[in-house]
């Protein structure tokens, strides 16, 4: 039977085993953090993984394990503790923290870090057709993206501003091959989508056949009641063949959100790290080649991290945040 001396010893050693896995364990796991970017093939993977060096590199101790996902599962991942931080669509963010569909519910836990890039909702149109403007689709077929996808519901936001709903239209469900062989063969008229520019789908239908762009501008007003996400940005002149002329059409963001009970230190230097790095993250996608901590700050809808605030207002940028 040990002594009294001996359990007690032994009781003084356990306890400091425990404490001292403790001190070790715990700075390990808080700095764990988890990136979710998106499906396999798109552009989101590869940036996700020029955040996960540079994040590591700028925060000693940080380990960032990146998994796929997409805008709205980033979210959600979010608001629901799978992850932590994550690419994000804006105006899908939008809906969430209001909590329109696809969202069920208001996200009370995710915050704006930085916009990265514009993407680009185009209507495209024959040259020849006589469509100048969103009136002229009246019982024109139109060519979108499969239901629910973002390019289908900004396509539904377009039509609603300008008094059109698809009963109004022939509309067409499909993908961005299916719409550019149609619009070659004149089963369509008109081809809305949302992507990067230039996009390839409308290089291909422009290699065959004479087309352009609406110009959106006078729209935007009525899509940002919608949606506040959505902003006005330009296709600048020779984009596109024979394109001659800059063209106005509605944009939304690419960003980074992050949980809000993230802390604030970590997330001000992910986003000076973010600031510091444009070059290389331009190397994944050229659009990011001129990127500022202005437009990194532009207001999208969604409230701001402290951490990214905190970094914004060192370059005299305000944002709002929770």
């Amino acid at each position: 039977m040990p002594t009294l001396k001996a359990r007690r010893f032994a009781r003084a050693l356990t306890a400091g085993v425990a404490l001292a896995t403790a001190v070790l364990a715990g700075p390990s796991l808080a700095q764990e953090m988890r990136l979710m970017t998106g499906p396999q093939g798109g552009v989101w993977i590869p940036l996700g993984g020029q955040l996960k060096d540079m994040w590591e590199k700028a925060i000693p101790g940080l380990s960032v394990t990146s998994m796929p996902g997409a805008g709205i599962a980033n979210v959600r991942g979010i608001e629901e503790g799978k992850t932590e931080v994550g690419f994000g669509n804006s105006i899908s963010t939008v809906d969430a923290i209001v909590g329109n569909a696809p969202f069920n519910k208001p996200h009370k836990k995710v915050c704006n870090v930085a916009t990265l890039y514009p993407q680009y909702f185009q209507v495209v149109v024959p040259a020849n057709a006589g469509i100048n403007s969103a009136k002229d689709l009246k019982g024109k077929s139109i060519a979108t993206q499969p239901r629910g996808n973002t390019g289908e519901i900004i396509t539904q936001h377009f039509l609603k501003v300008n008094g059109l709903s698809y009963s109004e239209v022939k509309p067409s469900f499909i993908s961005y091959t299916d719409a550019v062989e149609q619009m070659k063969d004149n089963n369509v008229q008109a081809f809305a989508l949302g992507t990067t520019i230039p996009s390839g789908a409308v290089m291909d239908l422009a290699s065959s056949r004479d087309v352009k762009l609406l110009d959106l501008s006078d729209n935007i007003e009525a899509m940002k009641k919608i949606n506040p996400g959505y902003t006005l940005v330009t296709v600048p002149k020779g984009t596109y063949p024979k394109q001659d002329q800059d063209v106005k059409v509605i944009g939304y963001a690419t960003h980074i959100v992050a949980s809000c009970d993230l802390p604030t230190d970590r997330v001000y230097a992910m986003t000076r790290a973010m600031a510091d790095n444009i070059s290389s993250m331009a190397t994944v996608n050229k659009a990011m080649e001129k990127l500022t901590p202005k437009e990194m700050a532009e207001d999208i809808g969604v409230p701001f991290h402290p951490g990214a605030a905190r970094f914004y207002k060192e370059k005299n940028i305000e944002v709002k945040t929770m």
